[in-house]
């Protein structure tokens, strides 16, 4: 609910601080008093239209500009400020834009929320759960894409809601199957081509026979072995002949050992110290036995086979081609090559694509049933809808009036699959038609006025504004628009700009705006109007003519009655 608006320095207005409360708020005033002044404010401070041309709205002569919005805060205002990370704890929603004059062109301006800094974006999500301005022949806001849906949403309540919520989550489910399936041919060929080279590549890897990590460098061991034969062999020579032949008369290094232990042997006999010696020789006598016979092993190992150097050569030289082509080594090839035979015995890409079609298939049936099952909810409410504004139309002089909720079917989106068009007809013979194409300002004016009558018994969250929605009206029609606004106001805090003395006979709450030169300076200035008399002068003012007063004072009579 607004509660109070702070002006300083916009348009013809110096200085003014009002305060509201709820109910039926009128402001009434002869034309180009600066009625609307106190909307656009309202809409300015609120991130709309009026605040981008800061110039027109800055007081002639002044450099600074301020709007101060007072608002009690929802429950779904407080949702808000939690979910944007403002305090919402406080027991008022205060606003306030403030515009600094930088030149004869241009401007600068600064939003605050709570004192704390704000951008348009956030305003503008904020500003339909505080306040809903109506203007006369209003159709831009119902040509604008999804309005018409979002308002039958809205009369669906709760239960509705909740349909929209699912509809949401199974659109968004889908979509994201769909995107992960990518059914365009492109892809189909680029999975089918990366298959194709998968199974050519596991081809080549079987066909290398690769088991062992290690065989390249065993085979390189083996390469130098047969390379070098002759030099080896000749080496093992020499070992042989030190170790276990002896060269010329010389003894080998056996022979000397046999020696050495023989004479320990005897030497322990005569001195059991030295026991722990002869042991020591048996162990070098040992270890150069192991010795030998491992140079024996190793002896059998070397052949100079020119057939196995040949074929050693050739599969080390195609190893290291499969290591340069895929830039891997051979442990890496192996676990690639394993990889591929699981994914390509799995089915590869083509059971990928299957396991996708069918996630994509689920999650769309889950979206279509949510689409039919807001669907459904959605023809209840536009039963409702066209019931209470045919009850409610006809007395604001359209008898004749016509009015349809269309549904038909759309491209599926997180909103649902429907189309939603309003036809309208306020005239025999004439056939429906989408409301925006046909109705006249004044008859907008009223559908506009019964519509959010309408949704107000189902969310009574913003402030509602409208001006100057009766203007051109019949007192028959005004008088019945009076009443809706009466019976709105029950629902709702509603403010509305208005020339009609039956629409403001009947509110809560009454300010005159009024237009004065000052020393060649224009102002407006704003005064509520308290007792019944001022009222009744205001009324008559409105009313004119010879028995002006009198049809004032009528007017407040039955208000009171």
């Amino acid at each position: 609910m607004l509660t109070g608006l702070q002006l300083n320095n916009i348009a013809l207005i110096d200085s003014l601080e009002l305060d509201f409360c709820d109910g039926f708020t009128v402001l009434t005033g002869e034309t180009g008093a600066g009625k609307s002044i106190l909307l656009d404010a309202l809409d300015a401070v609120l991130g709309g239209a009026q605040g981008a041309n800061g110039l027109r709205l800055l007081r002639s002569g002044c450099d600074r500009a301020q709007i101060e919005a007072s608002f009690n805060p929802s429950n779904q205002v407080r949702q808000w400020l939690l979910e944007a990370d403002f305090d919402c704890d406080e027991e008022e929603l205060l606003l306030s834009r403030e515009w600094k004059r930088q030149d004869e062109t241009r401007f600068s301006s600064r939003s605050r929320l709570n004192g704390i800094s704000v951008n348009r974006q956030q305003l503008m999500e904020l500003r339909p759960l505080l306040i809903d301005l109506t203007v006369q022949g209003q159709t831009q806001q119902l040509s604008r894409p999804g309005q018409q849906r979002r308002w039958l949403d809205q009369l669906g309540g709760a239960a509705l809601a909740d349909r929209l919520e699912s509809t949401k989550t199974t659109w968004n489910r889908w979509k994201a199957a769909a995107i992960a399936l990518n059914t365009s041919e492109q892809e189909r060929e680029r999975l089918e081509q990366e298959r194709l080279e998968q199974e050519d590549l596991l081809d080549l890897l079987e066909k290398a026979d690769l088991d062992d990590p290690s065989e390249d460098g065993l085979l390189e061991q083996e390469q130098d072995r047969l390379v070098h034969g002759v030099r080896l062999q000749e080496g093992l020579g020499l070992l042989f002949g030190r170790l276990r032949e002896g060269a010329e008369q010389a003894p080998s290094l056996q022979e000397h050992f046999a020696v050495a232990i023989q004479e320990l042997q005897a030497m322990s006999q005569l001195d059991g110290s030295v026991q722990p010696l002869r042991d020591q020789a048996l162990d070098l006598e040992a270890g150069i036995n192991d010795l030998l016979q491992s140079l024996d092993d190793y002896s059998c190992t070397l052949d100079s086979n020119p057939e196995r150097l040949g074929s050693i050569q050739e599969r080390l030289a195609d190893l290291k081609r499969l290591q340069r082509r895929h830039g891997l080594d051979l442990a890496a090839l192996i676990e690639r090559r394993d990889h591929l035979r699981h994914i390509l015995e799995d089915g590869g890409a083509e059971a990928d694509l299957d396991r996708l079609r069918l996630a994509e298939e689920l999650a769309r049936a889950d979206r279509d049933e949510a689409n039919a099952l807001l669907h459904g909810s959605r023809l209840k409410a536009a039963d409702s809808l066209q019931a209470s504004l045919l009850e409610l139309l006809p007395p604001m002089g359209l008898a004749n009036v016509r009015f349809q909720v269309e549904l038909s079917e759309s491209e599926p989106a997180d909103h649902g699959a429907d189309a939603i068009r309003f036809l309208f007809s306020a005239n025999p013979g004439q056939p429906l038609a989408p409301l925006q194409d046909v109705a006249s300002g004044g008859e907008m004016s009223r559908f506009l006025l019964a519509l959010k009558t309408t949704l107000a018994t189902v969310d009574g969250s913003s402030t509602l504004l409208f001006d100057e929605i009766d203007a051109g009206v019949s007192g028959r029609v005004s008088g019945a628009m009076a009443e809706l606004l009466h019976v709105l106001a029950q629902h709702r805090q509603v403010f509305c700009v208005t020339h009609q003395p039956l629409v403001a006979a009947v509110a809560d709450h009454h300010f005159r705006v009024s237009k004065h030169v000052d020393a060649g300076i224009t102002h407006s200035r704003v005064s509520q109007l308290r007792d019944t008399q001022q009222r009744r002068q205001e009324l008559a003012d409105l009313a004119g003519g010879d028995q002006a007063e009198a049809y004032a004072a009528s007017l407040l009579a039955q208000r009171s009655a």
